[in-house]
């Protein structure tokens, strides 16, 4: 069967623009991935079968612009849920998501490839409150009459409403319609006018949202402090987003910064295991553990979207196929890669956890599904309520992150807490004594995450900051400028050491860049919210060196390390000597 002209002219636009298509690692086949995806057999019914997420790294791989032939073939349900993962943006990592308004309009131009009949049918489909949120940071609608042109009676304000983009304004429907922003102008006009002459009912629901949220002022009576009109929507948009993706298995930003702030503050000293964290217990109540069969991460089984057609009986290899292209691609992720093995002939960093899971997965699979399932929470954890270097954390960093911080918390595992569950058993526990092999199979990676976590906190960040400190109080320079800058970074690292955030500095160290760039690129990584060892450390140390990569860094996994940050920290004041 031929494929059909759409597909063939999206190929064609794609040839002009490789370009920008996302990097991607190697892969056997040199045939661009969207390409190849286009290729799976039974496509048409493999689409409408893909998880949202999945279908979602696929957009993000391929560019959305390129994917109206996939966009085309979801089903609105799946859409729906698309629009919760990509219209939203995170401003600064930990900082709630904010509705991205262009990337709206980039999914209209996308819809309209395939018509404005099926676009306007998709529109149709989706939340109203949605589309009225998102229609309304585009337009400004009104009556025809509020913009008659008659003049305004003596005494009363001038209220006819000038276009905001002259030439661009139209009547649409029995409205007329301004552009608050061009971008996508075209596509948003043609889908209104294609949702007014197929779903008249739905269009003018829309329309009177739009025009309502258009006429929102906040009146001067001692409220108009509270949300406007619009700002509400949003809000109200947020939130029940956010209730969607608490009970689909998400994390929200403020779930994530509470538990990683409460994980800061273990103690490690006290007699009994603390008891579990109540962010990460409500969220693990709040979604179903899959089977340890379903966990399987090397499946090439996807499970239905819902709203999906019959399947075919035959469809299952087309399935594998197309699971096969996106592993293959590293659009879906396989094992972590800070768990894979290390190089042969030496004893990898991470040998600990790898052995303890390599346990759980031969004598409990239901347990190391589990752990499986406690790691990917981790890492989307990270994502949404940390930075890594005052940026977020991709993906990939995460999950590397995450398996870090657990075998840091492995080796840091207090062996009296391990103790007094033993005694619960009638056994006695040696000081010194290892953890048992099938330590994971009992135990939670959250927990053991809080125990890494809290050393990263206090024995590299904290500590790094109160070394810095008193290296800064000693240190004099003649340069008044540079001895200037040296003493404000001192009294702003303080206050922040004091408050448990000495990151929050990070923008008075570029002082310390004046004096020694490698020790300037070691000490952002230290006092950071995840601290990391730079390879700045070592070329501080003996190198002549003034170049420094912000991802040189490796994850702090092992305690080995953390003797190298003592030993970075007690020689900076003759690192930093004039």
């Amino acid at each position: 069967m031929s494929k059909p002209k759409s597909v063939h002219r999206a190929r064609r636009r794609r040839a002009d623009r490789r370009s920008d298509t996302p990097a991607q690692r190697p892969i056997r086949d040199p045939r661009p991935l969207l390409d190849r995806i286009l290729d799976t057999p039974r496509l048409v019914h493999v689409v409408p079968r893909l998880p949202p997420e999945v279908l979602h790294r696929v957009i993000q791989s391929c560019g959305l612009e390129d994917c109206g032939e996939l966009v085309a073939l979801a089903t609105p349900s799946q859409l729906a849920r698309v629009f919760d993962l990509d219209l939203w943006r995170i401003g600064q990592p930990g900082t709630d998501e904010q509705f991205d308004a262009d990337r709206f309009g980039v999914w209209l131009e996308v819809l309209m490839e395939s018509g404005a009949a099926f676009a306007a049918q998709r529109l149709a489909d989706m939340d109203v409150d949605l589309v009225i949120a998102a229609i309304a940071q585009h337009l400004i609608v009104f009556d025809p009459a509020a913009v008659s042109s008659s003049a305004p009676m003596d005494g009363e304000e001038e209220t006819a409403v000038r276009p905001l983009r002259d030439g661009l304004d139209c009547d649409i429907g029995g409205y007329r319609v301004v552009p608050r922003r061009t971008n996508s102008w075209d596509a948003i006009v043609a889908v209104l006018v294609s949702l007014d002459a197929e779903h008249h009912d739905h269009f003018h629901r829309v329309m009177r949202g739009c025009r309502r949220l258009s006429n929102s002022r906040p009146e001067l009576d001692g409220l108009h402090d509270l949300l406007t009109d619009g700002e509400q929507v949003m809000f109200d948009l947020a939130f029940d987003r956010e209730g969607r993706r608490d009970r689909q298995g998400y994390v929200t930003p403020a779930q994530a910064r509470a538990f990683l702030q409460m994980s800061r503050q273990l103690r490690l000293g006290h007699d009994t295991t603390p008891p579990g964290n109540p962010v990460a217990g409500a969220y693990f109540r709040a979604i179903e553990w899959t089977t340890a069969a379903d966990a399987n991460t090397g499946s090439r089984r996807l499970p239905a979207a819902s709203g999906a057609p019959p399947v075919p009986e035959d469809l299952a290899d087309a399935v594998a196929a197309f699971v096969d292209v996106l592993l293959e691609a590293g659009v879906l992720p396989q094992q972590p890669r800070a768990l894979l093995d290390g190089p042969q002939g030496h004893a990898p960093r991470l040998a600990r956890i790898q052995a303890h899971l390599q346990f759980a997965r031969e004598c409990d699979p239901a347990a190391y599904s589990m752990r499986s399932q406690e790691l990917a929470y981790l890492a989307n954890t990270l994502i949404v309520g940390c930075s890594i270097q005052a940026r977020p954390f991709t993906a990939q960093e995460a999950s590397d992150a995450a398996v870090a911080v657990c075998n840091l918390g492995l080796e840091n595992w207090p062996i009296h807490w391990l103790a007094a569950e033993e005694r619960r058993g009638s056994s006695v526990v040696e000081a010194g004594t290892m953890l048992p092999d099938d330590f994971l199979v009992g135990h939670d990676f959250v927990s053991v995450f809080q125990v890494g976590w809290t050393i990263l906190h206090d024995d590299v960040c904290m500590y790094a900051a109160e070394l810095l400190i008193g290296v800064l109080t000693r240190l004099r320079c003649d340069d008044r400028e540079i001895q200037a800058g040296l003493d404000a970074l001192r009294t702003e690292m303080t206050r922040h050491w004091q408050a448990g955030a000495p990151w929050r500095a990070r923008d008075s160290l570029d002082v310390i860049m004046i004096l020694d760039m490698p020790a300037w690129a070691a000490l952002l990584g230290l006092i950071d919210e995840c601290p990391v060892i730079h390879a700045g450390i070592g070329a501080s140390r003996g190198s002549p060196t003034h170049a420094v990569s912000a991802s040189a860094f490796e994850f702090i996994s092992e305690n080995g390390q953390i003797a190298s940050v003592g030993q970075f920290m007690r020689s900076l004041t003759e690192t930093l000597r004039f």
